[in-house]
């Protein structure tokens, strides 16, 4: 596993108990991937593609692709739509840049409910339905935190996924848009051009590859950067956030933030989308002492 960025091996266990997780890497707020949290989830030998196209393979699904946010979208509006059958005999022909994000598999196709269980490791889960995130080989997710500042856990199936993480301290080295919970898109996390985006030398985060049945702990708002590295699916789990700081985040994200970015980028366009680029590197070199 390469890397130029400055990552750190996160560290992978068999099985863990609950205090042992609260007290190494819940506490702390640090990563981790279990190997068999969940080997007793009928999901664990179940679920893979084949089994999703016979369960939904009828549902209509939204796409996303990898072109850049731009004004022409809403906040997470899908690009394209497909029934599921076809998206996944898309994936199994080769590399695709399509990928379901955020989708309720699981309400649209109650039976899937039975095959996993909220697991009891000492985290206060939210227990509306977990969403589903499909891609194919070599599609990513741009590096971004989530809206609501939940602790996670992601589970992975069907093949290998890569998953670079950064806390929330290194926000000022990743050259963060403002408005909004995304890193520039034009930042390769795999290979970045560190004379465009010379501040990311200083940015010390975290990778790891999950495979079929694993499951990373991500700490409340961490950020995150996602490569299939075959085609594949994750489901995640969320918990509410631990500190009032990081709650109160939250509820600015939902309730002020994405509104008043819808209303700009419907009130501006594509300069709002520009200003907000041109803000990310002007700000982080700033911080950093850097001379544009």
């Amino acid at each position: 596993m390469k890397s130029k960025m400055n990552l750190e091996a996160i560290p992978k266990v068999d099985r863990i108990s609950k205090a042992e997780f609260l007290r190494e890497y819940v506490q702390p707020q640090k990563p981790v991937v279990i190997k068999r949290l969940i080997d007793d989830w009928p999901a664990y030998k179940k679920w893979d593609l084949d089994y999703v196209n016979k369960m939904a393979g009828d549902r209509t699904v939204p796409l996303y692709d990898d072109r850049p946010i731009s004004s022409k979208y809403k906040f997470n509006e899908a690009h394209a739509q497909m029934k599921m059958s076809q998206y996944i005999e898309l994936l199994k022909k080769g590399p695709s840049n399509y990928r379901i994000f955020l989708y309720n598999l699981l309400k649209e196709v109650p039976a899937f409910q039975e095959d996993f269980k909220f697991p009891d490791v000492g985290l206060r889960f939210l227990k509306q339905l977990p969403m589903l995130f499909f891609g194919g080989e070599n599609s990513r997710v741009f590096m971004h935190y989530d809206i609501d500042y939940a602790n996670i856990l992601h589970f992975h199936f069907h093949g290998k996924k890569q998953c670079i993480l950064f806390p929330p301290s290194e926000s000022k080295h990743l050259y963060k848009v403002p408005h909004a919970l995304i890193a520039r898109e034009d930042i390769d996390f795999n290979d970045p051009d560190f004379e465009k985006f010379p501040v990311l030398k200083k940015a010390r985060g975290y990778i790891t590859e999950l495979e079929h049945g694993e499951a990373l702990y991500m700490p409340e708002g961490y950020w995150h950067h996602m490569t299939y590295l075959t085609a594949g699916f994750s489901m995640s789990l969320r918990a509410t956030p631990r500190t009032l700081t990081n709650f109160s985040k939250a509820v600015y994200n939902l309730i002020f933030m994405r509104h008043f970015d819808n209303y700009m980028r419907k009130l501006r366009g594509q300069k709002w989308i520009d200003y907000k680029n041109e803000q990310a590197v002007k700000r982080t070199h700033k911080k950093n002492d850097i001379s544009l």
